[in-house]
């Protein structure tokens, strides 16, 4: 869930697992431990029947071909690399004995229906689904918390699903808008985080990042930026075959980029311009004082030529010169002494 004080807001970072386990239960347990591990507040996999999300002639987009080769079809892809529905509350249960919240995005009704008893924190909807009207009024009628990805959208095209999600029956709210380019990996050319800016203007809960660009720099610029959601890719071995493996993070850089972003919320504080209590006691050291420029004597009118500025700043500050110009000396003052009116 999303909190936030006034000095530490708190990212939520979802560590995206998505198909990365190649269909095998066993690796989908691993990078549940993996991403408990990397300190990710949530792991999330992707729940689909292939045959109700894809058609028979349905083409693989250039990065899967690329990643998988072109003998096979996009359905016989997904088909080898999607887990059963009924491996998914093992998972949620695994989930809450490893301390990391669960989360799937579903691609197809059925899918929704699968992952309804499991009582998720959000429902995630993927980009591709941000014009699926029966799919997102579906979601919205169940008036849990959302989490939107708007990749391949307008902010037109964005509204219009926020506002179908609403008049279904989930408060714009209770939605967190992400914004996202499809493409795996992402060039930052291709990045645009001040689309962030715009998604603002939806009045919805926040704005976060799903990031497909390569390494960790993007998605901890965007926290930077005001993301209070990170979504990233990882897998296991970026080696390992299927299509979204080469633009994912492996265990020890999504841990890499978990610390990078709790250091970062650190350091966006509250945003009030005030003195820090650890540089409070510095002020003396590296602020200046007026001073005697050389040795003056007991009413001697002081002047530039007599007074000077120089450390420590404990004395009178030199914002108060044209007040000090033109008065009289109260006492001697040797060289270098403080002035004291």
């Amino acid at each position: 869930m999303i909190t936030t004080d006034n000095h530490h807001p708190h990212t939520i970072i979802i560590a995206e697992a998505g198909v990365n386990h190649n269909g095998s239960l066993d690796m989908a347990r691993e990078m549940v431990a993996a991403a408990a591990a990397a300190g990710a507040d949530y792991v999330k996999f992707q729940t689909a029947v292939p045959e109700l999300v894809i058609s028979t002639i349905a083409p693989k987009a250039e990065y899967q071909k690329a990643t998988t080769g072109t003998a096979e079809s996009q359905l016989e892809m997904c088909r080898k690399i999607h887990l059963p529905l009924g491996d998914y509350a093992g998972l949620a249960g695994l989930c809450r004995r490893e301390g990391i919240g669960f989360m799937s995005t579903p691609f197809d009704l059925v899918s929704i229906d699968t992952l309804i008893p499991l009582a998720m924190d959000y429902w995630k909807i993927p980009s591709g689904e941000i014009t699926n009207l029966p799919y997102l009024r579906k979601i919205g009628a169940l008036r849990g918390r959302v989490i939107l990805s708007t990749g391949m959208s307008t902010l037109d095209e964005v509204a219009a699903a926020v506002d179908l999600l609403e008049a279904a029956g989930t408060s714009r709210t209770d939605i967190i808008l992400l914004h996202c380019t499809t493409q795996y990996p992402t060039l930052p050319a291709d990045v645009n985080l001040r689309a962030m800016d715009a998604l603002k203007t939806l009045g919805c809960a926040a704005v976060g990042y799903s990031d497909h660009t390569q390494g960790i720099t993007i998605p901890i610029a965007a926290v930077a930026r005001g993301a209070r959601v990170i979504e990233k890719h990882f897998t296991l071995d970026r080696s390992l075959p299927g299509p979204d493996h080469k633009a994912s993070l492996e265990p020890q850089e999504l841990a890499e980029m978990v610390k990078a972003i709790r250091t970062v919320e650190q350091a966006l504080g509250s945003g009030i311009k005030a003195v820090a209590p650890s540089e409070a006691p510095n002020i003396e050291v590296a602020r200046k004082s007026i001073v005697a420029a050389r040795d003056i004597r007991a009413g001697e009118l002081l002047t530039e030529d007599n007074i000077t500025v120089k450390r420590p700043g404990n004395g009178i500050s030199p914002m108060k010169w044209d007040e000090v110009i033109g008065t009289r000396a109260t006492r001697d003052f040797p060289f270098d002494s403080l002035i004291e009116l």
